[in-house]
């Protein structure tokens, strides 16, 4: 063991990659081992059709996550779908905005500063953020989706002064992934509560972060092609042993990005959610075939973002 892994280990670190690949004894508050989620569900009308494509093929779906904003839907759209979230016992994560790839900065669009997008510039955006927050909040929203630490910390600041719920779920965006056990412990420490990972982290290294993290790991088994294009489906098994608790994301590769959707590109956004819903019932059927005892949550599981209708 040389300096640094000695450093690491006593920091309660890996001193290394966990080629060896251990099984996670960490699960859900209700004991399960994974979660599903569908992105890229932007409005009441897609929400509507996912819910629908799910009963077709008999499967729940723990969660539905939003891109395009907070800003981008009134405040009786996301009245609708919090109602949906809590008849169907699922949570409705929905991302905040202003963010800097919608506003007026180059950076964020230049080929070195795509990954800035999903931060805040300067500290009226972040305000803006956090305004939206408070409002989605108060229409009923338990889950957000964000990409800058300031707003995370922010975030975490109001919940313990109680200007925002305790159990409002903060999700870090793929956008910010954490890409090693290090920056996964400090975006919890700051206030996130599930973690996007990169979509093309390799198992080695999903388990070393695992092991530092108790928080639940979301990893797309498909990406979209502005995220690599990945399909995972074979993995599954493998993904469920090493990173549990973890959500399984089905996004959909060889499809048009519908950010920021509306109106004119609904049906769109549709079609491909129900896809998606399609390419989510494959990739759990290998499971089924292949790690038959690992278990999903159901409706309404506990720690899950449902909406309140208080």
């Amino acid at each position: 063991m040389n300096k640094a892994q000695a450093f690491a280990a006593s920091l309660g670190l890996p001193e290394k990659e966990l080629y060896q690949l251990p099984t996670s004894e960490k699960r859900f508050e209700d004991g399960a081992h994974y979660r599903v989620e569908i992105p890229s569900v932007e409005g009441p009308a897609i929400l509507e059709s996912v819910i629908a494509e799910s009963k077709k093929y008999g499967l729940t779906i723990n969660r539905v996550s939003q891109g395009s904003g907070i800003m981008l839907l009134t405040d009786s759209e996301i009245r609708d779908m919090v109602q949906m979230g809590i008849a169907e016992g699922l949570e409705v994560c929905l991302f905040v905005g202003p963010r800097m790839g919608f506003d007026i900065g180059a950076m964020s669009l230049s080929s070195n500063g795509k990954l800035l997008g999903g931060r805040h510039a300067g500290m009226d955006q972040l305000l803006y953020g956090l305004e939206e927050i408070f409002r989605a909040a108060d229409l009923g929203i338990r889950s957000v989706l964000v990409a800058d630490e300031g707003l995370v910390w922010l975030i975490d600041q109001a919940k313990i002064k109680g200007q925002l719920p305790s159990n409002l779920v903060v999700k870090i965006s793929a956008l910010m992934s954490p890409t090693n056990p290090v920056n996964a412990r400090i975006i919890t420490e700051l206030g996130g509560t599930t973690l996007n990972l990169p979509g093309d982290i390799t198992l080695p290294h999903l388990a070393s972060i695992r092991t530092v993290v108790d928080a639940p790991i979301d990893l797309y088994i498909e990406s979209p092609d502005d995220m690599g294009g990945f399909i995972r489906n074979y993995e599954i098994p493998e993904i469920v042993r090493i990173a549990s608790p973890v959500y399984l994301k089905f996004g959909l590769r060889n499809a048009t990005s519908v950010y920021p959707a509306g109106a004119h590109n609904r049906d769109l956004a549709i079609s491909q959610c129900k896809e998606k819903v399609r390419r989510a019932h494959l990739g759990l059927q290998v499971l089924e075939r292949n790690n038959s005892s690992a278990i999903q949550s159901g409706k309404f599981a506990e720690g899950l973002g449902v909406p309140s209708a208080d």
